[in-house]
């Protein structure tokens, strides 16, 4: 059993509560207690004690939509005289090429590094979309050994599409099947690792294509992690199909279903948000990446108005959930051209729809600290200047903490990072065999 004591807690439950000189006990997997360190060691007298020196502990990030296959990116040279100048160029001269080059080592290595810098950023469960069309059949395991070295949560899927032949998209549907059965086998005792169907849009997909995977999707009764409405393209297919728009579509062909995944809706009409919302679907925002591609900004406070449950994710532009929250936060303020806009959604969306949407899938209390929920914590190395309460604890987060901050990253019950530096793998080897199978896979690119 062990105690983290002396901290500010702060526990995002249903009461907010903050907890000066507060504590946590976990026992194995879970946490059995939190309240005043005093308390608890009275209570707790053979606890293993940890004094975290006045720092804050709270609940592990969770981060809705991540590709860790993404990593290999950072720095790389396109090789060609003309830049992506839209979306779609983005697509066809970076990441449609990125994917047709992975091999085995790329997948494994692309992944264990971006999970090691998310447990480093704080963050304690991922949803990862995965792609590697020369490379489908199994690659999903491949992820999978890359989690379980590192312990993270993770939901997996593999990315369907069209656009390298129907072939291709057979076997990325095989591949989710098989992933997917593989996970229900083991049965609800594995509270770390989860599988959906995954997709890539609506306009790289055919109808017999999405037949076939809702026809799946109703025989394994999992939903889908698909990118909606991202770019215009995806709208102008739609139309041109002679639908209103993108969800119009997906509903069509019962994509759109509770649980499913909706990644960006930067293009989404109103009418669509009813669709998303009249179907159980999370609409998941990705605020850096759409500026990053310059595809605009999604329809955050609509959807809200709409009742859609709106969660936070970030595309893989980066590991750290600390920063999603302030750029989100900057984002709806300056689309909405008002200072107040973006307080509640924002942090609505990082702290109560992504626990929920987490919870849905993990049969696990996560994205909080309270007795029964999963021992997913981490300590953060913030001292403020001014006084924490459960009014402004948000605040704290949204303007004094970054991922750089967090200390130590513990997920069920188990220490992976303390004094920031990894202690369940040699994480400076690892590091250097990243950086080596990079060099080999930009020669390949």
């Amino acid at each position: 059993m062990l105690l983290l004591g002396n901290g500010t807690v702060i526990t995002f439950d249903e009461n907010s509560q903050v907890i000066s000189n507060g504590g946590v006990v976990i026992e194995e997997e879970d946490i059995v207690a939190v309240g005043e360190t005093e308390e608890l060691l009275s209570k707790y007298p053979e606890v293993i004690y940890k004094d975290v020196r006045g720092k804050i502990i709270m609940p592990g990030m969770i981060n809705t939509h991540t590709h860790l296959y993404s990593t290999f990116a950072r720095g790389m040279d396109l090789k060609t005289d003309q830049p992506p100048k839209n979306f779609v160029e983005i697509l066809e001269k970076l990441w449609w090429r990125l994917d047709k080059t992975l091999n085995e080592e790329d997948i494994y290595y692309s992944a264990i590094y971006a999970l090691l810098d998310g447990v480093k950023k704080g963050t304690t469960t991922i949803f990862d979309h995965h792609a590697s069309s020369n490379l489908i059949d199994g690659s999903l395991d491949i992820i999978t050994e890359a989690i379980r070295q590192t312990g993270m949560r993770a939901n997996l899927s593999y990315e369907i599409s069209d656009r390298d032949g129907h072939e291709k998209a057979l076997a990325g549907i095989r591949e989710n099947e098989r992933f997917i059965k593989k996970i229900q086998q083991e049965g609800k005792g594995n509270h770390y690792l989860r599988g959906m169907i995954g997709l890539h849009a609506s306009f790289t997909l055919k109808n017999e294509t999405l037949s076939e995977v809702a026809a799946l999707a109703d025989d394994l009764k999992v939903p889908f992690h698909i990118h909606v409405a991202e770019g215009r393209a995806d709208v102008y297919e739609s139309k041109t199909r002679g639908y209103q728009g993108v969800a119009s579509r997906l509903d069509r062909f019962r994509i759109l279903r509770p649980g499913t995944l909706a990644i960006h809706g930067v293009h989404l009409q109103e009418e669509e948000l009813g669709i998303l919302k009249n179907n159980d679907t999370y609409l998941i925002h990705n605020p850096e990446s759409n500026m990053g591609n310059a595809v605009g900004a999604a329809p955050i406070k609509a959807a809200f108005d709409k009742g859609v449950v709106v969660g936070l994710g970030t595309d893989g532009y980066t590991a750290d959930m600390f920063e999603s929250i302030k750029v989100a936060n900057l984002l709806q303020k300056h689309e909405g051209h008002h200072p107040q806009a973006g307080w509640k959604e924002v942090f609505q969306m990082a702290f109560q729809n992504n626990r929920a949407i987490a919870n849905r899938f993990f049969n696990k209390t996560l994205g909080v600290l309270q007795a029964g929920a999963a021992a997913d914590l981490i300590v953060v190395n913030y001292y403020p200047p001014t006084p924490i309460t459960k009014e402004n604890a948000y605040f704290h987060i949204l303007f004094g903490i970054e991922g750089g901050m967090v200390d130590t990253t513990i997920i069920g019950g188990k220490i992976l990072m303390e004094n920031q530096e990894i202690t369940s793998l040699d994480y400076e080897m690892i590091s250097r065999r990243v950086k080596k199978q990079a060099e080999d896979f930009w020669r390949r690119f």
